[in-house]
């Protein structure tokens, strides 16, 4: 295992700035996601640390050295790919062995650590079978497993599962977070999927145009965002422009009143966050200290949850409700009264 450190990356094309003075660090054995839109920087950041990509300055630190202007190939690292890459003539043992043969290990070696990968990435009943005859799902394992077998100090991952369906991705999450937390190993993941982020990573980074909104654990981007953005992009939201009044209450044009709220020490906030869970749809005899009534526009069945669009005057709020609930029973048309309470809600600045 191995740190990465990036101090002051920055990087620029013909009238656009990739990354701008990019400083971040990645402790040993922590899984930190790489996290954004297309063109926030993400992919080019795990470039610079996989030396695909030269920075225009800064350096790149792996452990205690410095790999800046180190080719690829003697930065030691692993990496895995949308694209599975394998050798479609061999075996999946072959596949993952190959790595410990180009590095002329013996073959008692190489039988030993090619068998430990296949036990941990649960291979080892199909060692025998070709990449065609494999799933989706089972050959990104195999290029996981050939990643792992060399046991480098940092494996770098680019939107690894991007290219399986939904279920299929989140067994393969499973299975990732399970080796990462069996092996221990440093891993510097990049997904756009907030969800992929929020249920793997130690930490997340979040970039924006090349620069860093936020960096924390997936429970601070979460329920602690540092901006609206950040807010916005984590988890679905309903963020109101607001002007403050007082300490404790804000005025929201939309909706045509104040509202009370928690001081939170934000720096001229100019927008509330609600967390559509976090509002209810008030029954008879209940209240809240913010409440409005309005018209239901829509019901959506997901699954566990029901969620509703309703609209207060000219503001639109997403609420999600447990199926089942008293919510749940609500028709398109009808009359809703919702509410929340002041520490449910976040002060935020753009």
């Amino acid at each position: 295992m191995s740190t990465v450190e990036l101090r002051g990356i920055n990087k620029s094309y013909v009238n656009f700035v990739a990354l701008n003075d990019i400083d971040l660090t990645v402790p040993e054995g922590e899984f930190l996601t790489l996290l954004g839109a297309s063109g926030s920087g993400k992919t080019t950041l795990l470039n610079i640390v996989a030396g695909m990509i030269a920075p225009d300055s800064g350096a790149v630190l792996i452990g205690d050295r410095d790999v800046t202007d180190v080719p690829p190939r003697q930065r030691g690292l692993g990496m895995v790919f949308q694209s599975y890459a394998l050798v479609p003539h061999m075996s999946v043992f072959d596949n993952i062995a190959f790595p410990l043969r180009i590095r002329r290990m013996s073959p008692a070696d190489i039988k030993s650590r090619v068998e430990r990968i296949l036990d941990i990435v649960q291979l080892g009943h199909i060692a025998h079978r070709k990449p065609r005859e494999l799933s989706g799902g089972q050959q990104q394992r195999v290029a996981i497993a050939r990643c792992l077998v060399y046991e480098p100090p940092v494996i770098l991952m680019d939107e690894p599962l991007g290219a399986l369906d939904k279920k299929l991705r989140e067994q393969l999450q499973q299975e990732i977070r399970r080796i990462h937390k069996e092996m221990g190993i440093t891993i510097l993941y990049v997904t756009h999927d907030q969800e992929e982020a929020l249920y793997l990573s130690d930490r997340i980074c979040l970039m924006n145009g090349g620069q860093i909104e936020q960096l924390g654990t997936p429970h601070e981007l979460y329920f602690q965002p540092a901006n609206a953005f950040v807010a916005d992009f984590i988890g679905e939201s309903n963020l109101l422009s607001c002007n403050h009044v007082a300490s404790d209450r804000v005025r929201i044009d939309t909706l045509g009143q104040e509202i009370h709220v928690l001081p939170n020490g934000a720096a001229a906030p100019d927008r509330l966050l609600i967390r559509p869970d976090k509002i209810a749809v008030l029954a008879e005899g209940e209240s809240r200290p913010n409440e409005f009534s309005g018209e239901i526009e829509a019901v959506a069945f997901v699954g566990e949850t029901v969620r509703l669009t309703v609209r207060c005057g000219r503001q639109t709020f997403t609420v999600k409700a447990p199926t089942g609930s008293p919510a749940d029973m609500r028709n398109v048309g009808s009359t809703a009264r919702i509410g929340w309470h002041p520490e449910e809600a976040l002060l935020l600045s753009c």
